[in-house]
C-alpha cells in the first residue's frame, strides 16, 4: 500500500468538511455580558457539542485568537503563535465538554489594540493542546463586539434560519439597557415589554425570506437588529420519472433534471448559478421515497452552471455524480491545462461544488471498439500523470505514446485519475467518482488519451480506489456525525469503524461492501468508467479491504477470508457481464491459498517482487521464483510481477546506495546499475505472464522514493510529493540502453510464443547464476545470468544441440552437448533462441515509431516465402487472398503488433494481406 499521506491542515478539511452555514445554526460560544463591548471584559462559555468540527471534546484546549477591526477583512493582533502552548490562551476546562475564557481587563488591552482600531468582532480557533499529533481543531468562530451605549441583538432565531411554515418557534432579543423592546416580523409587531431581554413564541404564515426586527427604544435613542430567516414550504410529493437517473440527467438544450437518492432525510433544495445561489421554494426538490428531484428550466445551451444541494438545513454538498467539480483550489490549475475553467463561485457556494452545462459537445471516438491483448503478453506501464510530465496534464501524455509503444507497453495503468483531495496528490484519497481531476486537464483530453492510446494498440486501465473515500466525498458527507467524525449508522455505504485496527490499515472512510447500496454503487463507478471513457479495465487499491472481517491492531489481512472473497469474485463478475474482455487487477498481497483462487477466476493480482529483483540485482544472493504464477501452483498466468511500482524503492537508487563490490566491479557506479538492472529485467519481464514496469524505470530513475519538492531533500514525509521530472535521462547512452534492453524483452514477449503461457518452463530462479528454459512446440530459448560479482560457470541444459542465436550477441552459438558448460562475467547475461528473433532496434529493422496511424507494414516486400507483418496497433486475425478473393492463409495473431508469417507454399503472384482489427489490406508480392 501507499497511504503515508502528507498532513492535511485540518483548517483546509474543514473549508470541505465543516459544514457551517446558518441554516438552524446553534450557538457554540455564548457570553457575559450578552452584548459585548471593546472597552469592558467578557466572559465566553464554549460548548464543544455544539461544534461540528471539533466535537465533544475533554482535553486541554487552546484558543487561537485575534480580533477583525473595522476596515480591514483579515483576522488583526492575534495572539502567540500557531499551536504554541506557551503563548496562546488556555481555556478552563468546566467539565462535560464545556470550556471558558475570560478576556480581561477588557477586549481592547486584552488584545493590544490601540485605540484608533474599532473592533468589530472577536475570532477563534479553539485547538487541542496536542494538535501537532492529533490536528483536532474547531473551524473559524465569531463573536460580535458592540458599540457602547444603547444596543439591541436578536438572539434567536439565528440569521438565515430555516422553519416550517405555519410551524411555531421562539424570538428573542437582548439589549444592552433597560428600554422598550418590539419583536416585529417586518413591520409587524409581535411582541413589546421593557427591560433588557424580550421573547415571543411565533407562528408564521408567510413562505419564502422574511425579515425578524428587534429594536430598543429609550427617550434619547432607538436602535434596531434584524435577521433574515426563510420559511420552508412542505415538501411536494411526486413520483421520480423512471428515466431520471441518479445525478444530472439532461431532458433538452435549456433543461436538466436532477436527483438525488437520499434515504432519511427530509428535504433538498438546490442552490446555484441558476437562483443566484439562495434558498428559494420553487428550487426546492420533490420527494419519491427515498429519491428526491428536481426539473432545472431556462438554461442556456452551452453555459455552465455550478450548484450545491441544501439538504434538511444543514448538509451542502455537490452532486454525488457530477461529471465536474468546481472548488477552491481550482485556483491553482494552469489556463493551459485547463482552458477555460468556470471560476469557483467563493462567498456563495460552501466546499466543492458540481457543474451542469446543456448543449456539450460529445467527444468523436476514433477508436469504437477495442480488445485488450492476451493476459499472459501483457506490458502494463503504471504512471502518475502529475509525475511523469513537466506539464502535468492528460494532454501531455499523449505527447509521449509513442515512447511508450517503442518500450513495448501494450497496457497504460493510470493512477488514479477520479477527483481527488487537493490537487499534488497520488490519487488514493477520492472525493469523487464520477468525474475526472481537473488538475489534469478537461474531460475530453482524458477521452482522447484512451483513444490515442487504443490507436497505438495500448488498452488503457485506471486505478480505483473502493477500499475507502475522503472526506470530501459527498457519499460521506451525506451521513457523517460531526460530534464523532464518524459515518453514522444509517449511511447506506459506509461502516462506522475500520474493520482493520491495524492503523496503518486505515484511510479515510471504509467501505462497507457487505452493504447493497455499496455493491450498486461500486457497479455504477466501474460500469461509468467503461462506457463512458472506455477504459479497459481497472487497478483496484487494497482489495483486502472489500469485506467487514475484523483484523487486529497488527494485522494485515492476508489471511483466507471467503466473504471478501464473494465480494470480489461478485464485483469481478458485474465488470465481466459489461465487458467481457476487461482486465480486472487487485492489489490484495494476500496468502497464496486466496490470490491463487482468485486467479483461477480470472483476475489479475499484483506480484510485489522487489525485493527479490532489488537484492539480486545488488549482487545478493535471492530467489526470483515467487514472482513466476507456476511456482506458486497457479493454473493462470495472472500473476503481475514487478520490480519496482509507484509504492517502491528505485532498484537503481538501491544499487548505487547497496551494491556489493569486489575487485574492481562495483555495482555502485551508475553504468554498472543500470546494467544490473537490465539483468534482472532480463528474468523478469520476458517469464510468460502479464509484468509491470514503474515510469522511468525504464531509464534508471533514480531519486528516492522520499525525494522532496526540493530535490536535494530527502525525507519519510516527502514520500507523496512532486518528484522531479527527467526526460534528459533518454539522451544519456547508458541509460537508453536500459530502455532498449527493456523494449527488446518486451518486444520479445508479445511476439514470439516461446514466452507464452503455453510453453514449458524449467529453470533456477535462486543461485548466483540464475537461468530459465521455455519450449514451445519444436521452439526455445534459454536465459543465464551471472548475478554474482565475480565469473562465475554453469552447466546449462540445453533441449537440443545445434546451431542456436545468441539474442544479444547477435550471433550464432553452437550447442555440442545437452549440458554445455558456460562461463560469465559479473552481470553478463545471454539469452539464447533456437530460431532467429527480430531485434525492434537493429538498423535494418521496421521500427514502431515509424509506422504512422495505425499502419502495418509487410516486409520484405516482395517475398519468397516468410513475411513479416508490423503494426502500431494490435493486430488481430491475419488472413491473405488471391486477387480472386480465394482464401490461402489464416491465424490468429490477436494483441501481437508483430507476426511471422510463413508463406512459402504459395505460388507465385499477388496476394491481398489483411491483419484485421481494422487495418487496411497491403498488397503482397510473391516471387520464386
Amino acid at each position: 500500500m501507499k497511504k503515508h499521506f502528507l498532513p492535511v491542515l485540518a483548517a483546509l478539511l474543514a473549508a470541505f468538511l465543516l459544514i457551517s452555514n446558518s441554516f438552524g445554526a446553534v450557538a457554540q460560544i455564548t457570553t457575559n455580558p450578552a452584548l459585548p463591548v471593546a472597552t469592558k471584559a467578557v466572559t465566553l462559555t464554549f460548548d464543544s457539542s455544539k461544534e461540528g468540527q471539533l466535537g465533544s471534546f475533554t482535553g486541554e484546549l487552546y484558543a487561537h485568537t485575534g480580533v477583525l477591526v473595522a476596515g480591514k477583512s483579515d483576522w488583526q493582533h492575534v495572539i502567540g503563535d500557531w499551536a504554541n502552548n506557551t503563548n496562546q490562551p488556555k481555556l478552563t476546562n468546566k467539565g462535560g465538554g464545556i470550556y471558558e475564557l475570560v478576556i480581561s481587563p477588557d477586549i481592547m488591552t486584552f488584545y493590544s489594540v490601540p485605540s484608533t482600531e474599532k473592533v468589530v468582532k472577536l475570532a477563534f480557533v479553539f485547538r487541542s493542546a496536542n494538535w501537532n499529533s492529533d490536528r483536532k481543531q474547531t473551524a473559524d468562530l465569531f463573536v460580535d463586539v458592540y458599540e457602547e451605549g444603547l444596543v439591541v441583538a436578536v438572539t434567536s432565531p439565528a440569521e438565515g434560519a430555516m422553519v416550517d411554515i405555519n410551524a411555531s418557534f421562539s424570538l428573542s432579543a437582548t439589549s444592552s439597557q433597560d428600554a422598550v423592546l418590539r419583536l416585529l416580523a417586518g413591520e409587524q409587531e409581535l411582541a413589546q415589554t421593557t427591560g433588557k431581554m424580550i421573547s415571543h413564541q411565533y407562528t408564521i404564515a408567510a413562505s419564502g425570506w422574511q425579515w425578524i426586527i428587534a429594536e430598543a427604544a429609550t427617550t434619547e435613542k432607538t436602535v434596531r437588529d434584524s435577521v433574515r430567516i426563510f420559511v420552508k414550504e412542505p415538501v411536494t410529493q411526486a413520483p421520480k420519472p423512471a428515466a431520471f437517473r441518479a445525478g444530472i440527467n439532461y431532458t433538452g438544450d435549456q433543461s436538466a433534471a436532477l436527483a438525488l437518492w437520499a434515504p432519511y432525510k427530509e428535504n433538498v433544495f438546490v442552490l446555484g448559478d441558476f437562483n443566484n445561489w439562495e434558498v428559494n421554494n420553487a428550487y426546492q426538490m420533490k420527494k419519491d421515497g427515498d429519491w428526491f428531484w428536481l426539473d432545472v428550466t431556462g438554461l442556456v445551451k452551452g453555459q455552465p452552471y455550478l450548484f450545491q444541494y441544501l439538504i434538511d438545513g444543514q448538509i451542502r454538498i455537490a452532486d454525488p455524480y457530477t461529471a465536474q467539480t468546481s472548488d477552491p483550489n481550482d485556483q491553482y490549475i494552469s489556463a493551459v491545462t485547463y482552458p477555460g475553467l468556470p471560476e469557483y463561485p467563493t462567498g456563495k457556494a460552501q466546499g466543492v461544488a458540481s457543474v451542469l452545462q446543456t448543449g456539450q459537445t460529445l467527444y468523436a471516438w476514433e477508436v469504437t471498439s477495442f480488445t485488450p491483448p492476451a493476459k499472459d503478453r501483457l506490458v502494463i506501464y503504471e504512471l502518475l500523470i502529475r509525475d511523469f510530465t513537466a506539464e502535468r496534464s492528460y494532454q501531455s501524455v499523449i505527447g509521449k505514446l509513442d515512447y511508450l509503444r517503442e518500450l513495448g507497453v501494450n497496457v497504460l495503468e493510470l493512477m488514479p485519475v477520479n477527483e481527488f483531495e487537493g490537487n499534488l496528490s497520488w490519487g488514493y484519497n477520492p472525493s469523487f467518482y464520477f468525474a475526472p481531476d481537473k488538475y489534469y486537464g478537461p474531460r475530453h483530453d482524458l477521452k482522447r488519451l484512451i483513444d490515442e492510446a487504443h490507436k497505438r494498440g495500448m488498452a488503457v486501465v485506471i486505478d480505483m480506489v473502493l477500499n475507502h473515500s475522503y472526506g470530501q466525498s459527498p457519499f460521506v458527507q451525506m451521513y457523517l456525525d460531526r460530534s464523532s467524525w464518524k459515518p453514522t449508522p444509517d449511511n447506506p455505504w459506509y461502516n462506522t469503524q475500520h474493520n482493520f485496527q491495524n492503523p496503518d490499515a486505515q484511510w479515510g472512510y471504509d467501505f462497507n461492501h457487505e452493504s447493497l447500496h455499496t455493491r450498486q454503487l461500486i457497479d455504477s463507478i466501474n460500469s461509468f468508467w467503461m462506457k463512458e471513457y472506455k477504459v479497459d479495465g481497472f487497478r483496484f487499491d487494497f482489495t483486502k479491504g472489500f469485506s467487514n472481517t475484523v483484523y487486529g491492531q497488527s494485522d494485515w489481512g492476508s489471511a483466507y477470508d471467503a466473504p471478501r472473497i464473494a465480494n470480489l469474485k461478485r464485483m469481478a463478475d458485474e465488470i465481466w457481464r459489461r465487458n467481457p474482455h476487461a482486465l480486472v487487477i487487485f492489489e490484495h498481497l494476500s496468502d497464496n491459498s486466496e490470490e491463487k483462487e482468485l486467479a483461477a477466476h480470472g483476475i489479475l493480482l499484483w506480484g510485489n517482487q522487489h525485493y527479490a529483483y532489488s537484492d539480486a540485482a545488488k549482487g545478493n544472493i535471492s530467489d526470483l521464483g515467487w514472482g513466476f504464477y507456476k511456482n506458486r501452483g497457479w493454473e493462470q498466468p495472472h500473476l503481475v510481477t514487478y520490480m519496482e511500482s509507484h509504492d517502491e524503492e528505485r532498484v537503481v537508487l538501491e544499487c548505487k546506495n547497496g551494491g556489493r563490490t569486489e575487485g574492481s566491479y562495483n555495482i555502485r557506479l551508475l553504468p554498472t546499475a543500470l546494467d544490473r538492472v537490465e539483468l534482472a529485467s532480463l528474468f523478469m519481464l520476458p517469464l510468460p505472464g502479464p509484468k509491470m514496469i514503474w515510469q522511468f524505470g525504464e531509464l534508471g530513475y533514480d531519486y528516492s522514493i522520499n525525494t522532496c519538492e526540493i530535490p536535494s531533500e530527502v525525507r519519510p514525509d516527502c514520500r507523496l510529493a512532486p518528484k522531479p521530472v527527467l526526460w534528459n535521462y533518454f539522451d544519456q547512452t547508458n541509460r537508453k540502453d536500459l530502455y532498449k534492453m527493456m523494449g527488446r524483452l518486451n518486444y520479445l514477449k508479445v511476439n514470439y510464443d516461446e514466452f507464452s503461457s503455453g510453453s514449458a518452463y524449467a529453470g533456477g530462479l535462486n543461485g548466483e547464476v540464475k537461468w530459465y528454459r521455455l519450449t514451445n512446440g519444436a521452439n526455445h530459448v534459454v536465459a543465464v545470468g551471472n548475478f554474482a560479482t565475480a565469473a562465475r560457470s554453469i552447466s546449462l541444459d540445453f533441449p537440443a544441440t545445434g546451431t542456436w542465436n545468441d539474442y544479444f550477441g547477435n550471433a550464432t552459438y553452437e550447442v555440442t552437448a545437452a549440458n554445455q558448460a558456460i562461463t560469465l562475467g559479473p552481470g553478463e547475461f545471454k539469452l539464447f533462441t533456437s530460431r532467429k528473433m527480430a531485434d525492434p532496434f537493429a538498423p535494418n529493422s521496421v521500427s514502431l515509431t515509424g509506422v504512422q496511424g495505425g499502419e502495418m507494414v509487410v516486409y520484405p516486400n516482395p517475398a519468397t516465402g516468410k513475411v513479416t507483418l508490423v503494426s502500431s496497433r494490435v493486430l488481430g486475425v491475419v488472413s491473405v487472398r488471391s486477387l480472386s478473393g480465394a482464401l490461402v492463409y489464416r491465424e490468429d495473431y490477436s494483441g501481437r503488433n508483430h507476426a511471422e508469417v510463413r508463406l512459402d507454399f504459395l505460388s507465385p503472384g499477388i496476394y491481398l494481406v489483411d491483419g484485421g482489427q481494422g487495418h487496411a489490406p497491403q498488397k503482397l508480392i510473391i516471387n520464386r
